[in-house]
């Protein structure tokens, strides 16, 4: 159905029809009433790549993610889109497989205008591709970041909250804590290893290169870094992992080594999954507001789409440590 045939059925013009749809508020309420009684009745759906040529607009927003099978992102996706929704706009999912040419690939589609913004929960591409886009379309990142571009940026501080981790170790008694690191192409695997190092240096316990094991972004990577902290000469008595899933596959190689999680091995991860709070042991680890930093990331996105300008960019949310069986806290402090 065309909106001429709206017009028709409702005796009207096609000008009064797009006027009901666009601007409500100029039209007599009887005459549009009588025009969304055919919309309704026929399930009328506008063109929207006319309204597109029309408006310049899209009503899409697109979001790029690092790895779609990564649980964490889940909830981070829904703030974005509850806050998306709210405000009458769609989103378009990307995921870039870790590789920085896909991240670029689906910046085309902004340069085609097929999205009116754009939300990176990745930072992998160069520099100045990102600085160029930002120069040209609205664009927020979120959970990742890049020192010294100038685009608005949502996160929480890994360093501090690393440091906070390893931390919660070292108050149990621990001194020989592993911490098995992400990509280190990754800034966050970076900043994280950075809040470990912090941690032990600032209560000078030596750090065993030995320890710090960099693993793929997944439970299968961990499992064979922590088999290999396990087969050391002095294995480590507490390990620090990148995040929660990696934090899994830890465990099953300390469990598969016939040793007991946290009585032989005390375990930390990052993010506080579902499945933490699940998984036996439960896991010690570090809740991020996933689904604040998502709905503040598109909330800043609208601003920016709006023409408004924003007199801070950088936003920094809070974390907290969750303490659960997995680290031992409440068992006896072991003896360094």
């Amino acid at each position: 159905m065309k909106m001429s045939d709206v017009a028709k059925l409702a005796n009207v013009s096609t000008a009064t029809v797009s006027r009901v749809l666009s601007q409500p508020e100029k039209v007599s309420k009887d005459t549009r009433e009588k025009v969304m009684k055919v919309i309704k009745e026929f399930n009328y759906q506008p063109h929207m790549v006319a309204r597109q040529f029309r408006t310049k607009e899209t009503k899409t927003i697109l979001v790029v993610v690092p790895d779609i099978t990564d649980a964490f992102f889940s909830e981070v996706l829904r703030g974005i889109e509850h806050m998306a929704v709210r405000n009458g706009y769609q989103v378009i999912l990307g995921d870039a497989e870790n590789d920085p040419k896909r991240e670029k690939e689906y910046t085309n589609l902004l340069l085609q205008r097929q999205a009116d913004g754009m939300v990176l929960l990745t930072a992998r591409m160069d520099q100045q591709d990102l600085e160029n886009i930002s120069n040209h379309f609205p664009m927020v990142l979120a959970c990742e970041y890049i020192d010294g571009l100038d685009v608005p940026t949502v996160s929480i501080d890994n360093i501090s909250s690393a440091r906070k981790a390893t931390e919660h170790l070292i108050h149990l008694g621990h001194t020989k804590i592993a911490h098995i690191t992400g990509p280190m192409n990754v800034v966050l695997s970076r900043d994280r290893l950075k809040g470990y190092q912090q941690a032990m240096l600032s209560h000078d316990i030596t750090i065993n290169p030995a320890y710090i094991q960099e693993s793929e972004v997944s439970f299968e990577s961990s499992y064979d870094q922590m088999m290999k902290l396990l087969a050391l000469e002095t294995p480590p008595t507490a390990v620090f992992v990148f995040n929660d899933e990696m934090a899994i596959g830890a465990i099953k190689a300390v469990k598969d080594s016939g040793l007991n999680v946290p009585k032989d091995v005390a375990v930390v991860g990052f993010d506080n999954l579902k499945m933490s709070s699940i998984y036996e042991p439960n896991i010690t680890t570090i809740h991020q507001p996933k689904y604040e930093i998502g709905s503040k990331a598109m909330e800043l996105l609208l601003k920016l789409i709006n023409g408004e300008t924003l007199q801070k960019k950088r936003f920094v949310l809070n974390d907290k440590l969750v303490v659960r069986e997995s680290s031992g806290a409440n068992n006896k402090k072991v003896t360094p």
